[in-house]
């Protein structure tokens, strides 16, 4: 695993930088990224935002200031992924358009979620663990589920309580 052609702020930590695998991205300031994390050319981590261990953020991602990303959170960037062109060629560099996704400022993500391509998570949201978001996510709302949905709003009730409903494992 590599660190390569990288702007980390000098306040970033990256914790046990040998298990990391970050190249042609940007860190901001006293952003913190855990082991096994990968972040591809062209990513961008806004400053005060941690990234949790075992992460795949590719090409086209953007987390603004202040975003938490939880263990095992994986973001796409290709909405109809295929090895080969129809003629059975190999897909290169120019057979494939990326998707950019946004992560706006103060969002988390909750541990195991899938960002798929193409989207925004709004300015404080909240996605739940496990959650498959496949359409954007308005600013502080709470998502959760396969597809999420919104479930709440982060500005009016307890988060932990709706997820925990939301998953069923508390009466409503």
């Amino acid at each position: 695993m590599a660190i390569r052609d990288c702007d980390i702020a000098p306040t970033a930590r990256i914790f046990q930088p040998d298990l990391v695998n970050l190249y042609g991205c940007s860190i901001g300031a006293d952003s913190r990224v855990g082991p096994f994390v990968e972040i591809q050319s062209g990513c961008v981590i806004g400053a005060r935002c941690k990234v949790s261990s075992h992460c795949f953020l590719c090409e086209g991602v953007t987390l603004e200031d202040e975003v938490f990303v939880g263990h095992g959170v994986m973001f796409t960037n290709d909405r109809f992924p295929a090895s080969t062109n129809p003629d059975g060629s190999l897909k290169g560099a120019a057979d494939w358009v990326c998707e950019e996704t946004l992560i706006c400022r103060g969002a988390s993500i909750g541990s195991n979620a899938t960002i798929l391509p193409g989207l925004r998570v709004g300015v404080g949201a909240l996605v739940g663990a496990g959650a498959v978001v496949t359409t954007d996510v308005p600013d502080h709302a709470i998502v959760a589920g396969v597809p999420a949905r919104v479930v709440g709003d982060t500005r009016t009730q307890p988060a932990a309580t709706e997820l925990r409903q939301a998953a069923g494992m508390v009466r409503s």
